[in-house]
């Protein structure tokens, strides 16, 4: 091979390469930063914290010896398993706890809301609660089923503030626990599927994520209907899970706040939106530090050092741990340590009965 026709060859392959550079998907592109600041990786919280919205969906037989000691790791004192169910399934949840465990876990009882309106059910379902809470339960955890999926007796959509489902949230008022609610999913997933919607990729990953204002219902039809129960019972403790879907609209989320003081938010699976806008989101927890808990949602230990290093430093452009959340860099809200106290562990304290004290500092 000659010159000439050594450098056609590598011509054309330099421009096959850039072609294919070219095309390559939105998915594929993940550039690293070259970006040098000062600041490091947490991989244990500064503080011992209660994880309000943890899931061990295995747990009346499970072996929670590996779960315990990556808790121990990551400075957890306490997780609330959300995923307690009813019944014989939650007294064998608290059972196991109790007898391998005690005070590292509470499990929060669940509600099969599908049937509402039959006869006998709005009974049935309030006396299984009080059943379920003298068998251990501490909370009632509420699935976004509730409002998207769930159908009444006559095959209707149930609204979350059916009037049929009243005596169970005022039981939980009675009974002195709270109420962890999830209710719809991010306002993106209305949003036309183009290349406006923040959620793109996350939609494009997960398409059965995709909702309209037929499928079931509006966003905002389903949240409201969140806030009428919270509004309607005043003397029941709400915690809106995913801090309301509004952690990219905290000014919003502040007038909620202050409309309903019954209202709790939690962090769990929106710690993008919060490293996103760490100076508006440091006043906003400092202002409502009282009503902010932690929580997680999925049980990935390799995921919490992202939630520590946003609450706690002060650290600049930091990479999220799953780009379909979040394709933007963090940047720490470095909260006073009166502040992450009350996120880590004292607002759980509060508001969740029966917890053990004896892990966290006054």
């Amino acid at each position: 091979m000659n010159f000439k026709h050594y450098f056609v060859l590598s011509f054309a392959f330099c421009i096959i390469a850039i072609t294919h550079a070219q095309e390559m998907s939105f998915e594929e592109y993940n550039p690293k930063s070259t970006l040098v600041v000062p600041g490091d990786s947490i991989f244990r919280a500064k503080f011992p914290f209660i994880d309000v919205h943890g899931h061990q969906y295995r747990m009346p037989t499970q072996d929670l010896t590996s779960v315990v000691a990556d808790m121990d790791k990551l400075n957890m004192g306490i997780m609330v398993n959300l995923s307690g169910r009813t019944g014989d399934q939650l007294v064998q949840s608290v059972k196991n706890i109790a007898t391998n465990f005690p005070n590292r876990f509470v499990v929060f009882a669940n509600i099969n809301f599908e049937g509402a309106g039959a006869k006998g059910w709005t009974e049935k379902m309030v006396a299984q609660l009080e059943q379920d809470v003298k068998n251990g339960a501490r909370g009632l955890k509420v699935y976004k089923s509730l409002g998207l999926r769930n159908k009444d007796a006559q095959g209707n959509r149930l609204a979350i503030n059916d009037k049929r489902l009243d005596p169970i949230w005022a039981k939980c008022g009675e009974l002195g626990i709270p109420v962890l609610i999830h209710s719809a999913d991010p306002a993106s997933f209305w949003d036309e599927f183009d290349g406006d919607n923040e959620r793109w990729l996350e939609l494009k990953t997960h398409p059965r994520r995709k909702r309209t204002d037929t499928d079931p219902a509006p966003f905002q039809q389903i949240m409201n209907e969140q806030y009428s129960i919270i509004k309607k019972h005043p003397n029941t403790l709400f915690i809106s899970a995913h801090m309301s879907w509004l952690a990219n609209d905290l000014g919003k989320l502040a007038k909620l706040l202050d409309q309903m003081p019954n209202m709790n938010v939690g962090i769990g699976a929106i710690i993008a939106e919060l490293g996103r806008q760490p100076r508006f989101a440091k006043a906003f927890i400092t202002k409502y530090q009282d009503r902010v808990l932690f929580g997680k949602d999925s049980w990935k230990p390799e995921e919490f050092p992202t939630y520590f290093r946003v609450l706690e430093s002060a650290d600049e452009y930091f990479p999220y741990h799953k780009k379909y959340h979040a394709y933007w860099p963090m940047y720490g809200l470095d909260l006073d340590d009166e502040v992450l106290k009350k996120v880590y562990y004292k607002n759980a304290l509060r508001i969740v009965p029966g917890l053990d004290k004896s892990k966290f500092p006054e």
